[in-house]
């Protein structure tokens, strides 16, 4: 009786708030700098895109006819109008692949070329919205209502209407290039994302992708021996290699291909974490 009693009251209540949450919507939340964001080429094949593979704009993109806070089927760029392909592209695309039909995948990308990880930090993130004064990096910020990480939580907290966010993504570190104290910025990041949306760490994994390596020259790559140190602060924390991923001619970015191979190590990283291992 009193299990009938909780389901009928759950039942209420969503009705009530206008939306029931389908557990088989997997939501990810995705932030960081350049490559996260969208820099390499976008090709014909990256536009055929599985319907159960889902995105929710973080700004209004009119040319392309979509408006944030709706799901729509992600078709890239999944960050800005104008931006190229992410991670977060191939991570979905692998997600809906390995996992059973019935289980659909959804992803929030607010990333932002060229910032500072405390500029997702809501207690102090206007110290860091003119790390470059240029136009091209105040103006993404505005595309964000001025406060990235405000944008990524109420996109987050719509989301949640229809779905279960399951894991979180950084790719950020070129800007904060051997800066120690990088893990402890991230970990405040990640402990207000929990806090604000209501989530458990323990259910909630923070994937964090290595730069550009030393293997493909990479300009930032002493920035992985930082990254690599996460899981010592944040034990939620797992790594993704960048060993092998292709890159662009300023081994900074990668390229299409190092795109596509990073977004499937983050797949299989989180695919391995949902199996246990």
């Amino acid at each position: 009786m009193r299990t009938r009693a909780l389901v009928l009251l759950l039942f209420v209540f969503t009705s009530l708030k206008g939306f029931t949450q389908d557990p088989n919507f997997h939501i990810y939340l995705c932030f960081g700098q350049s490559n996260m964001e969208g820099s390499a080429s976008i090709q014909p094949e990256d536009l055929i895109v599985s319907s159960r593979f889902k995105l929710m704009p973080s700004t209004d993109c009119g040319e392309v006819g979509k408006q944030k806070g709706f799901w729509y089927t992600a078709i890239p760029p999944l960050s800005q109008c104008g931006a190229g392909l992410s991670p977060a592209d191939y991570f979905g695309r692998t997600m809906v692949q390995k996992l059973p039909d019935s289980i659909s995948v959804g992803v929030i990308n607010v990333a932002i070329g060229g910032c500072d990880i405390r500029l997702f930090d809501k207690d102090i993130y206007e110290d860091y919205t003119e790390t470059y004064k240029e136009t091209w990096f105040t103006d993404k910020i505005k595309a964000y209502g001025g406060h990235p990480y405000q944008r990524l939580i109420t996109m987050a907290k719509q989301a949640q209407k229809t779905g279960v966010i399951k894991g979180i993504l950084l790719h950020q570190g070129e800007t904060n290039q051997d800066d120690k104290n990088w893990p402890q910025y991230v970990k405040k990041v990640y402990r207000d994302m929990l806090e604000d949306l209501g989530l458990d760490a323990k259910n909630v994994p923070l994937l964090a992708g290595e730069v550009v390596g030393e293997d493909q020259g990479g300009v930032c790559a002493s920035m992985n021996k930082i990254i690599n140190t996460l899981p010592q602060t944040i034990p939620t924390a797992h790594i993704i290699s960048s060993k092998g991923c292709t890159v662009r001619e300023d081994h900074v970015h990668f390229d299409s291909d190092g795109v596509r191979e990073l977004g499937k190590r983050y797949a299989e990283k989180m695919l391995a974490l949902e199996r246990g291992e």
